[in-house]
């Protein structure tokens, strides 16, 4: 096992083109479950690589453990991969495939066995199916495999790219629970890259949040909820996604649908401070309860998701128009057409620069 560290890690593809991954300064702690998040093009596969060594630096440097790997060869670096598309030789057998590593490192036949045996245990992965080739397994088999192949090399780090892209969701939240529990129990760190937050917020102990290839925040995943640091973490955390507004401000907070929504003082400070006639207030949907009578805000259902437990309702907000999207009891969701109002939950309204994206006294 063995700390990770990037220093100003930078990568640049073409010259004169922005950077992938812009000066990354990211501390992963020895054992540690690191998720790096982020949208396509956000410079998170980009990092991974880098760290893997199948991407050359432009810039800083990276260590594992207490060496810098910046210029060592990716055999070298004591890690493994797990890739998205499996990556197992068709020819071999499930235990072929997960030995093979050792065999090129002439590590003796007998612990080999020893070694893939314990991983297949890990896994659940039988004998019968230790046996067979990768064409007679299901994705699920297929992905335990590769997670197995790493398993028996004991690395200092595990580097996972999006490896539950190719499952089903129902697989998927199988296989993610799976993993996390394996990740405990091996104590390895792990480098773990997906384009999905949920996935995120649920398997790390922590999360790295990229865009455009810079960091954005690195937190627990409750602090990543509870307090994001800009508008982009706040709108990218969160399922269902957070609402976001532009809105005036006023004497008494901020003017939304004919209302007005109380703002801390240190929000409005910080406001008046920088000058701001308006601002971006954020509020997410569990923050917005159905109303029996009167309530801050009111609109017309226009669409509703029936999720089972609970409903998610599509509102189009009087006055101003715009949507919102809001939690509701499951069993009897108001219907699209229905004129509803809500109280808002005043003391979870987020408020951001509606130039920087930057939280405003978070």
């Amino acid at each position: 096992m063995a700390q990770v560290k990037y220093v100003s890690a930078s990568r640049v593809y073409a010259k004169g083109a922005p950077p992938a991954v812009d000066a990354l300064d990211l501390d992963i702690e020895d054992g540690e479950f690191m998720v790096l998040v982020g949208p396509s093009g956000s410079g998170k596969t980009t990092a991974l690589r880098m760290l893997a060594g199948l991407e050359p630096l432009d810039g800083g440097s990276v260590e594992i453990g207490d060496r810098d790997v910046t210029f060592v060869p990716p055999k070298d670096r004591d890690i493994a991969m797990v890739f998205q598309n499996y990556a197992l030789y068709p020819q071999k057998t499930v235990a072929e495939n997960m030995g093979f590593a050792l065999k090129m490192q002439r590590v003796p036949r007998e612990q080999r066995d020893r070694r893939v045996r314990e991983a297949a245990r890990l896994l659940d992965l039988d004998d019968q199916l230790l046996e067979r080739k990768p064409k007679q397994l299901s994705g699920g088999q297929r992905q335990r495999v590769a997670m197995g192949r790493a398993i028996v090399r004991e690395p200092k780090v595990f580097l996972m790219d999006e490896p539950l892209s190719n499952l089903d969701a129902k697989l998927r939240v199988q296989t993610r629970g799976q993993i996390a529990e394996l990740q405990r129990r091996l104590g390895i760190t792990t480098v773990y890259v997906t384009h999905d937050q949920v996935e995120a917020m649920t398997m790390g102990h922590r999360v790295a949040v990229l865009r455009d290839g810079q960091l954005q925040q690195c937190a627990t995943p409750r602090q990543l909820y509870d307090n994001p640091v800009n508008e982009f973490v706040a709108g990218f955390i969160g399922s269902p996604a957070m609402n976001l507004q532009t809105v005036p401000l006023t004497d008494g907070g901020a003017r939304l649908a004919g209302a007005t929504l109380p703002l801390p003082a240190a929000v409005r400070a910080a406001a008046s401070t920088a000058g701001l006639s308006e601002l971006v207030i954020g509020i997410r949907p569990e923050h917005l309860h159905l109303a029996n009578g009167s309530g801050e805000l009111g609109g017309e259902v226009m669409l509703v998701e029936e999720l089972g437990a609970d409903s998610l309702l599509h509102v189009r907000l009087a006055e101003s128009g715009n949507a919102v999207v809001a939690r509701a009891e499951g069993r009897k969701p108001p219907i699209p057409g229905q004129k509803v109002t809500f109280h808002v939950q005043l003391e979870d309204i987020f408020a951001f620069h509606p130039g920087t994206g930057a939280r405003l006294a978070g």
